[in-house]
């Protein structure tokens, strides 16, 4: 099975960019999209041999995700089922047969951290969502979760320390999260390769000197390590700061 995660920065602008073209060409069974800034009724699309599942924000052009999926699933949760933290359309869960699927777009501790303690709350509050559904069956968690993990997950880490995305409590709590029963699947597969990105900034041609962050992930329950045949970034695909990764596992 093909699962792909994709930030698409705004879904209405990535169709004018060849969204379709790339969604074809990867023939995901499972397409998961975060910030899709969308409200009910602005986008049609149409995905013949999918099912369609938006969670949107109150805030209008903000935020927002969505999965597309050949494979129905059994049940669809909007949210974590904390008000505070479902307002911004940032979770939608899908549970199948032998595992769930949690689709999550991370709150930005933004710029001179200000949503900082905010975060904090969030990756407990999440990371104990996590562990519940993981008790019940494998979890499959993936999107933009806004930290790159270690040093060699960008390009300038020295220069980046105690930046959004690079503090050391963002970094902490991915490492709690994997302390408890899950792995990054791609350091799992490829715990030593360099140069490996899934976002760059707009500014000083970054993307086109690959100086990047790995911030887009797959995660998955330990248990279920064995199944997974491969975790790939996409850093061909177009139309975004993001590109899209991928797993593929047989689950």
């Amino acid at each position: 099975m093909k699962l792909i995660s994709w930030n698409v920065n705004g879904l209405r602008a990535v169709m004018q960019k060849g969204f379709m073209d790339s969604f074809k060409k990867l023939n995901a069974d499972i397409f998961c999209l975060q910030e899709t800034k969308l409200q009910e009724g602005q986008i049609n699309i149409e995905l013949d041999g999918y099912n369609i599942y938006w969670n949107y924000a109150e805030k209008k052009g903000y935020s927002g995700t969505a999965i597309f999926t050949k494979k129905e699933p059994i049940n669809i949760n909007y949210g974590i089922g904390i008000e505070e933290h479902d307002k911004e359309g940032r979770i939608i869960t899908l549970e199948y047969d032998k595992f769930y699927l949690v689709n999550c777009y991370t709150p930005n501790a933004k710029r001179e951290l200000e949503r900082l303690d905010y975060r904090m709350i969030w990756e407990d509050e999440i990371r104990k969502y996590l562990k519940k559904l993981d008790n019940i069956k494998p979890v499959i968690y993936c999107g933009d979760l806004n930290v790159a993990h270690n040093e060699i997950d960008l390009k300038n880490p020295k220069t980046n320390v105690g930046n959004a995305g690079f503090t050391n409590e963002e970094r902490e709590k991915m490492t709690q999260l994997l302390q408890s029963g899950f792995i990054d699947s791609f350091r799992y597969l490829y715990p030593e390769k360099t140069d490996s990105y899934s976002w760059w900034s707009y500014m000083f041609h970054a993307r086109e000197k690959n100086v990047g962050w790995r911030i887009d992930y797959f995660i998955i329950s330990d248990r279920i390590k064995d199944k997974l045949k491969d975790s790939i970034i996409h850093p061909e695909i177009m139309g975004s700061d993001h590109c899209p990764v991928e797993i593929d596992i047989d689950i």
